[in-house]
Order: C-alpha cells, then structure tokens, then sequence
C-alpha cells in the first residue's frame, strides 16, 4: 500500500524525537564517566564549565570551613588549656614547708636574720651544748659581710637557708624580677662564703611568699620554708613569754623560729638554754625541715 504525505511526515517527526532523545541521554552520560577519569581534585576534560566552578566553589568553602572550625577549636582548645593551667596554679602553690623531718617527737630549730657577729657564736654555743643541729636562714648582705660565721655555722654541720639578699618585708608586693633578684643573690652570697656547701631553704623577710616568690626558690633547689611555733623572740617580749610560747602545746613535727639577728638577742639566747634541754628530756629529737611540699 503506498505511504501518503502525512505518513512521511510522521514517521520523520517520530525519527526526530528519537534521535533527540538519544541525544540527550548521551550528554548526560558523558560528564558523570568523565568526572570518574580525571585527576583527583580537578574536574575531567569535557566536563561542563559550570560543573566544575561549582565543585570548585563546593571544595574551596567546605576547605575554608574546615580550616575556619580547625582554627576556633584549637583556639578554644588553647584558651581552655590556658584557663585550666592558670586555675591550678591558683589552686595549688607551691608548698610551704613547716614540718620536721622524721615521725613522732622531732622538732626543727630555725635561726633568722644572722649571721651576727655578737650572737651567733653565742647561739652555736648553746646549740653545741645540747648537741642540736638547726638550720640558719640567713641574710645576703649578712653572710657576705661576716664570712667566717656563715663557715662556722656550716662547719658545726647545721643547714643553710637563704633569707633573701637585704631582708626586705615588703618585697611580696615588689616586681617578680625583683624578687627573683633579691632570692638569687641572697643564695649567691651565702654560697660565696662556703662553696661547695649547699644553701637548701628559702624563707622569705616575714614569712610574705608570693607564688612567683616559691617558684623562684623551686627552680634553684631551695625548698620554701615557714615555720609553726612562733614566740616572737625578735620583739623582746621578755624570757617569760618566749619560754611559755615555745613550751605551750606543740603541733606535730614543729618548725620553731628564732632570731640571731636584727636586735639585742640576749633573750633568744637565755631562752634556747631553757627550751632545748625541756624539748630533750621530753623526748624530743632535732632534726632538719622537710624537704619536699607537704
């Protein structure tokens, strides 16, 4: 039967749209086996431009994020480790030691604000006699001043401890690099005296430690030293009440403080000839400071 005009014209137009189809599909093919061939992190060739901006711009902002969130993190990170480190130290200073070494009945006896050259060999004297060994602190200017004292008193086997270079009150209040000045040239000083001779202690003019103040004496070796049994023998109070200070109900393992310095000490040294022979026949025995934070 033969194919009238409209049938041509049908059977063309149903070609076309099948090859446009087909045509369609191909292009669509085509970009997602290219995007699969190409190098990593570059669009394939023949891929549409628009496609490859797009994941350009897609990878640069998902980067930038990336990096943005990288960066707050390790910041938050930082501020918080920061913040942690600075709480603790607030939290925890450095340790002032006011115990003597050893269990039950021991006792430390410490010097202040020597050497002298009046009443230090008065104060070995009395320590001699009831065989007491103590620990001197001693002042920087003092101990370059009277050399020959800062010998003797290692040489009779006591312990050092450095009292700062010029016994200045109110340095708790002054500059760290300040403190650490007058800290280390008070050792420095002890130490030129006796060399070889360790200076083990640090106690600061007053007992005013600063935590910079206890890191300083850390960092050189000197462990920080306060005491627990005051009688306040500096300000002359008379023998009666330094004697009833000292003998009053003591804390376990006391760190007892004593002058050989600053003053008239007349009534430090009458008292030590008291106090030390009752701490002996109460069983007491004499011994150093603890050497490490309680």
């Amino acid at each position: 039967m033969g194919m009238t005009t409209s049938s041509v014209r049908r059977r063309r137009a149903g070609s076309a749209v099948t090859a446009a189809v087909l045509g369609l599909l191909a292009a669509a093919a085509a970009p997602a086996l290219a995007a699969t061939d190409g190098p990593a992190g570059h669009p394939a060739a023949g891929a549409p431009a628009g496609s490859a901006h797009g994941a350009a711009r897609t990878e640069a902002h998902t980067t930038a994020q990336g990096a943005q969130g990288s960066a707050h993190a390790a910041a938050r990170t930082e501020a918080h480790t920061t913040a942690q480190g600075a709480q603790g130290s607030a939290r925890t200073p450095l340790g002032i030691t006011r115990l003597a070494q050893g269990p039950g009945h021991a006792v430390a006896i410490t010097i202040d604000d020597g050497p002298d050259p009046r009443w230090t060999p008065q104060v070995l004297q009395v320590l001699r006699q009831n065989h007491v060994k103590a620990t001197f602190c001693m002042i920087g200017t003092n101990a370059q001043k009277y050399p020959e004292l800062v010998r003797a008193v290692a040489a009779d086997g006591h312990r050092l401890c450095d009292h700062s270079a010029d016994h200045d009150v109110t340095m708790d209040h002054k500059p760290v690099a300040y403190q650490r000045k007058q800290i280390l040239d008070g050792k420095a000083m002890i130490q030129k005296a006796v060399p070889g001779v360790a200076v083990d202690y640090y106690r600061a003019p007053g007992g005013a430690f600063t935590p910079d103040s206890r890191a300083v004496a850390t960092e050189s070796g000197m462990q920080p030293l306060g005491w627990s049994v005051d009688p306040k023998d500096w300000s002359r109070p008379g023998l009666p009440a330094i004697v009833s200070a000292v003998e009053g109900k003591l804390p376990q393992q006391p760190t007892v403080l004593f002058h050989d310095g600053g003053g008239d000490r007349s009534e430090t040294v009458a008292a030590l000839k008291q106090y030390l022979p009752w701490l002996s026949a109460r069983g007491y025995a004499f011994t150093f400071p603890v050497r490490a934070t309680p």
